[in-house]
């Protein structure tokens, strides 16, 4: 007994490079996330048919999923500010798994609406809770890679999910193709709660690994250490640059996720003959995320600034998504998809930047609150985005192929403002100088 005493004492075997562990963890969670919210969107075609849904009926469906996001994103940021990452994410995954499963009941139009809407509750802790454990497990060199990493799993869920909710209902129905993502969203927590703690307190990291990340925060040592307030944050133009960067960007992405099934039939595109125009753009913004982070990484490493470093790959992103216009004079399933996956790559370079910024601008104890903020920008830009597609789709239905023309040039046009406003307003300040945010 004594012995077995003694052995609970002693400290596991470091695991080599535990970060990228926790990296593909958080991965996996942004897989699942996305596969439990695309479908609805995979089988908006046909529940559209069975519930005699309008356009406009199905944007408020989206709709009622992107107000909850939006608002769950700022509150879900504070509160993982305020109850740790582990905890934070812990009580985002079993909500919206619990959720995900009871979707399986929805009979009417009210009853998807109310579940969609306490989904996007759920889910809206994701991207601030993984911003804000890269910022506590990577130095600055490193967090562009792992945040693509992590944001990778949207396009990854995005790709899987067609395969697995096509398959699921064609044997068994549209209900159980909700549930099975919640089951998997069990399975990960199952994982997370016996793998992640902060370096600090983390039974099986090295010695070498855990000085490495504490060194990379001696840069923020003169910056204060308690936690701002929304206010004061709001007045800094470093926090609306971030907002920005992911309200201009995110409607675009949201569009190809919720809308590209629906645009493609459209275009007088059969679903089966455009699944792989459906997958595509997913695999691309898969590849731009990692292109996006890794790229952004050897600039730092060839003597870049931080700041250089990040908008070198915001001005590529917001450019190449001006490809989207070029779509409104092809019904062409090939340039279709080539045009989307081109856009795609690009927007996900400049959202992995997006997504990095508050980490690279912000200490912990805001790190997830700013995000938030700009999630919750990102969730207002969309719903005005899908509010305007489903009226100007529904009012333009008898132009056949060419219902969707405003809205794509609109796509193209918006990101690229954006950059122009990233540029702008993401620079050294007074602030930078009172120490109120990292110097970038």
């Amino acid at each position: 007994m004594a012995i077995s005493g003694q052995n609970a004492f002693i400290k596991p075997s470091p695991i080599s490079s535990l970060r990228w562990w926790i990296g593909g963890l958080l991965f996996a969670s942004t897989v699942i996330n996305y596969i439990d919210r695309q479908t609805l969107s995979l089988l908006a075609p046909y529940l559209k048919q069975d519930y005699h849904w309008t356009n406009t009926d199905y944007a408020n469906i989206v709709i009622a999923f992107r107000l909850a996001y939006a608002m769950g994103q700022t509150l879900c940021g504070r509160l993982v500010d305020r109850v740790g990452t582990r905890r934070g994410l812990t009580i985002s995954v079993t909500w919206y798994s619990i959720v995900s499963i009871l979707t399986s009941l929805a009979n009417s139009f009210y009853s998807f609406v109310g579940f969609r809407f306490l989904l996007g509750l759920g889910e809206s802790a994701n991207w601030p809770g993984a911003t804000k454990a890269v910022s506590e497990w990577f130095p600055k060199r490193e967090r562009g890679l792992a945040t693509a990493l992590f944001d990778s799993g949207s396009s990854i869920g995005g790709a899987i999910a067609p395969f697995i909710v096509f398959w699921v209902y064609s044997r068994w129905g549209w209900r159980l193709a909700f549930v099975i993502p919640g089951l998997l969203g069990f399975l990960w927590l199952i994982v997370w709660r016996r793998m992640y703690y902060p370096p600090q307190d983390h039974p099986s990291i090295s010695d070498a690994e855990l000085q490495m990340i504490l060194a990379d925060r001696d840069d923020a040592t003169t910056i204060s250490k308690s936690r701002p307030r929304w206010r004061d944050l709001l007045k800094l133009p470093q926090t609306w640059g971030t907002i920005i960067a992911r309200s201009f960007t995110d409607p675009v992405w949201f569009f190809v996720t919720d809308w590209f099934p629906i645009y493609l039939v459209a275009k007088g595109i059969s679903l089966k003959s455009g699944l792989i125009a459906v997958w595509v753009p997913f695999i691309a913004a898969d590849l731009g995320n990692f292109v996006g982070g890794g790229v952004s990484g050897y600039l730092l490493k060839r003597g870049w600034s931080l700041g250089a470093a990040r908008k070198a790959l915001v001005v590529f992103g917001g450019t190449g998504v001006l490809l989207l216009i070029p779509t409104i004079f092809t019904v062409n399933l090939f340039l279709i998809t080539l045009l989307f996956g081109l856009s795609t790559f690009s927007y996900a370079c400049f959202t992995t930047i997006a997504n990095v910024l508050p980490s690279d601008l912000f200490t912990s104890e805001s790190v997830a609150t700013v995000s938030g903020l700009s999630g919750t920008g990102a969730g207002i830009g969309t719903i005005v985005a899908f509010l305007l597609i489903g009226h100007f789709s529904d009012a333009r239905v008898a132009m056949a192929t060419h219902v969707f023309d405003p809205i794509m040039i609109t796509a193209g046009i918006i990101p690229f403002i954006g950059m122009i406003l990233v540029l702008l307003l993401v620079r050294n300040t007074s602030a930078t100088d009172q120490g109120l945010v990292r110097r970038i």
